[in-house]
């Protein structure tokens, strides 16, 4: 069984979604992919421990404060590769930015191959399904396009700023997905 609760954030209402003792997903509001990996329907239940832990988890990203990942008990749903990826992005420093390719060498070397495709990191990075905690805004184009972000560029631009992520070197792309 799932539930879900819904946190007002600077950013849109968000979504959460978690077992009795895991979170499993958080979205933004018209998120591409929202709810996505819900196989089934989600009761709506606000008092559960998970949820009071990821909502002050939140209160403290959004008032500035750098709340790690590994502080709240996550459990995305997805396949291994997913996972891997978005144990990666876990690691991005706060206020930081990573690149696809970069992300996807990491994981060509842990698994013993030369090169992995930056298309399929850029998929498993879109469908991330824990927003915010798991960083996926952090990911950027290798050339610094702030390209890919489900939630809307809109909305990636806002967590990096909030983050006092330098922006100098990344631009909004004049077409593409996030846009």
């Amino acid at each position: 069984m799932y539930y879900m609760t819904t946190y007002p954030s600077p950013v849109g209402l968000l979504t959460l979604a978690a077992d009795e003792e895991n979170l499993v997903g958080l979205w933004i509001e018209g998120q591409k992919y929202h709810g996505g990996i819900m196989q089934e329907a989600m009761a709506k239940k606000d008092e559960i421990p998970v949820f009071d832990a990821a909502k002050k988890w939140l209160d403290r990203y959004f008032t500035g404060g750098q709340p790690g990942s590994a502080e709240l008990p996550l459990a995305p749903i997805g396949s291994d590769f997913q996972k891997s990826v978005w144990h990666l992005l876990c690691e991005i420093p706060y206020g930081e930015v990573t690149t696809y390719g970069q992300i996807a060498k990491t994981i060509a070397q842990k698994a013993g191959k030369e090169t992995w495709s930056a298309q399929a990191v850029g998929g498993a990075v879109a469908h991330n399904p824990v927003s915010i905690i798991i960083p996926c805004h952090r990911v950027v184009g290798s050339n610094g396009s702030l390209t890919g972000y489900a939630g809307g560029i809109g909305i990636k631009i806002k967590l990096l700023e909030g983050e006092g992520t330098d922006m100098s070197r990344l631009f909004v792309p004049k077409k593409g997905t996030a846009l």
